[in-house]
C-alpha cells in the first residue's frame, strides 16, 4: 500500500499524482469541494488502459470504468504504516468497509487491480492482486493488530 502505483490514487494533496516521484498528475486537475475530483477524470482515461504511439513522453493513459481519487480520507501519502493500518480499519474512513469488505475490496475490486496491470511504461505494483488478498486475509486471521 506503500507502493508509488497505490500512492498515486490515495494522495493527501489536491493533486493525483503519477510516477514513482509522486508528480504532480499533468496535466493538471485538482480535488473539488465533495473531495473527489473538480474535473472528470473520463476526459481522459476511458474504460481501459491505452497504448500510445508518436511523441507522447509516456507510453499509455491508464483506463477502469471507475477511474477516481480515492476521498481524502482514504489518503495514504505521508502516513506511517500504522497510520494506514487504523485509517484502513476505521470504517468512518475505509468506505465503510467491516475487515471482510475491505479484504474483498483489495482481493477482487477491479479498480484496485488496475495496480498490478497499469499499462505499457508503468511499474506494477509488487506481486499479485490474489497474494494482496491473501495477505489482507492472513493479517484479519492473525488479529488484524497495527503496529
Amino acid at each position: 500500500m506503500t507502493h508509488p502505483r497505490c500512492m498515486s490514487c490515495h494522495p493527501a494533496g489536491d493533486h493525483p499524482l503519477q510516477g514513482a516521484d509522486h508528480h504532480e498528475h499533468m496535466p493538471g486537475v485538482w480535488r473539488g469541494d465533495t473531495g473527489h475530483l473538480g474535473t472528470s477524470c473520463e476526459e481522459c482515461h476511458t474504460d481501459n488502459n491505452v497504448g500510445l504511439n508518436g511523441s507522447a513522453t509516456y507510453q499509455s493513459i491508464p483506463g477502469n470504468p471507475r477511474w477516481g481519487l480515492a476521498p481524502l480520507s482514504m489518503a495514504w501519502e505521508g502516513m506511517t504504516i500504522g497510520d494506514i493500518c487504523r485509517q484502513l480499519k476505521d470504517t468512518s474512513r475505509n468506505g465503510g468497509r467491516d475487515l471482510a469488505m475491505l479484504r474483498e475490496h483489495v482481493a477482487n475490486d477491479d479498480l484496485v487491480a488496475w495496480g498490478w496491470n497499469p499499462g505499457p511504461g508503468r511499474e506494477p505494483a509488487p506481486g499479485s492482486q490474489e497474494s494482496a488478498g491473501e495477505l489482507v486475509q492472513a493479517w484479519i486471521n492473525s488479529g488484524a493488530q497495527c503496529p
